[in-house]
């Protein structure tokens, strides 16, 4: 029989803040990498050779790295507040260890 206590409420906020925090920093990380990879895009296309491919790619596997270690390791109108909510019902319904 477990008597591991349960976290308390200011332990669950805190985590969920920063899960929230993190999936808020790749959805940030993301449009910054398509705005910035269209206006490549764009100077590209005024040359012979379509040299924009190169840092979309570099640049999106770097993208696609960030997304795992958020999407992967921390599972679970205002874009903030709807992850922070989520986070806090999903912290709230989980199992004591």
């Amino acid at each position: 029989m477990s008597t591991a206590p349960t976290p308390l409420a200011s332990d669950l906020e805190r985590l969920a803040r920063r899960r929230a925090r993190a999936k808020l920093g790749w959805y940030t990380h993301a449009s910054v990498y398509i705005l910035v990879n269209l206006f490549l895009a764009f100077l590209s296309s005024r040359h012979t050779h379509s040299w924009a491919v190169y840092p979309a790619l570099g640049w999106g596997l770097g993208l696609l790295i960030h997304g795992a270690a958020v999407w992967l390791s921390m599972p679970g109108g205002n874009l903030y507040a709807q992850l922070l909510e989520r986070e806090r019902t999903a912290l709230r319904n989980q199992p004591p260890l």
